[in-house]
């Protein structure tokens, strides 16, 4: 089947399925925990919750990335011509720890895609199923769902207000955070780092805040706040954009069926929100 029959027959790409190897080099955790601004784990200890996120990406050389920097569609992922990415949201079960210092495997299936039409125009949702192994246990298992929009001006404030929490953290997001969260994610899009693009060509009022970003720092704040407490999954969903340098609160509260509520918001309201299972 050629590529214009993909463009148009999306659930030929259901199943499509790719095998990514790393080693989860403790050179590289140093700089992730220097950019987060935490100790670095030691070889043999845990990775922290999310860290996988800046793993298992295979380079691709500028020639073959598109114009928003992401590597061009049509590939693993079906083509969305025209559109802006954005990462909507995910589900992770921690099973058992990465360790840090050992060689992993992530397995990625794509699952879902689904056309919807919402106030902003045709949506493309995609759901991409990983699997993270070592010593070919199944530690992780998650679920990422991305969207591509039309280019219409980006959705900036939410009627959704936090609730009251229990913990709660200020970050002033900077855009030499930005640039060295790109970094150890090997992250190209534009939309962080590339004030000029971002502004003038996706509609955004600054350099955007990553998504597994926020997700990151919502769940350390989970963390910080309860040491004692296990996670089991963590469901997340973004609402709308956080933009530099206006400052945000990643907070939550417990409920009583072993579940927290976090999120992350400013002034304009939630920006995502998640749900946390954990002993």
């Amino acid at each position: 089947m050629s590529a214009a029959d993909f463009s148009t027959n999306y659930t030929a790409w259901i199943g499509r399925t790719e095998a990514s190897q790393d080693v989860l080099s403790h050179n590289l955790i140093k700089r992730i925990a220097a950019t987060f601004a935490e100790p670095t784990p030691a070889v043999g200890q845990a990775l922290p919750p999310l860290w996988q996120w800046c793993f298992f990406q295979d380079p691709v050389p500028e020639c073959q990335l598109g114009e928003d920097g992401h590597p061009a569609r049509g590939g693993f992922l079906p083509p969305a011509d025209n559109r802006n990415r954005m990462w909507a949201g995910g589900r992770v079960q921690f099973i058992e720890p990465l360790l840090v210092g050992a060689a992993a495997e992530r397995l990625s299936t794509l699952v879902h895609i689904e056309e919807k039409h919402g106030r902003t125009g045709a949506l493309l949702f995609v759901t991409v199923r990983h699997d993270y192994l070592q010593d070919g246990r199944l530690c992780l298992r998650e679920e990422q769902d991305i969207v591509y929009r039309e280019p219409n001006p980006p959705k900036l404030t939410s009627d959704q207000a936090p609730h009251d929490g229990e913990w709660s953290e200020t970050i002033t997001p900077t855009p030499t955070l930005l640039f060295r969260y790109s970094a150890v994610t090997f992250n190209g899009h534009r939309i962080h780092y590339d004030y000029p693009y971002v502004t003038d060509t996706e509609g955004y009022p600054g350099l955007v805040v990553h998504g597994p970003l926020i997700a990151t720092l919502s769940l350390r704040a989970f963390s910080r706040a309860h040491p004692d407490k296990r996670i089991r999954q963590f469901n997340y969903r973004g609402v709308r954009p956080l933009a530099v340098p206006t400052p945000f609160q990643v907070g939550g509260r417990l409920r009583d069926n072993g579940t927290a509520q976090i999120w992350a918001s400013n002034d304009a309201g939630i920006a995502q929100h998640g749900e946390v299972l954990f002993d």
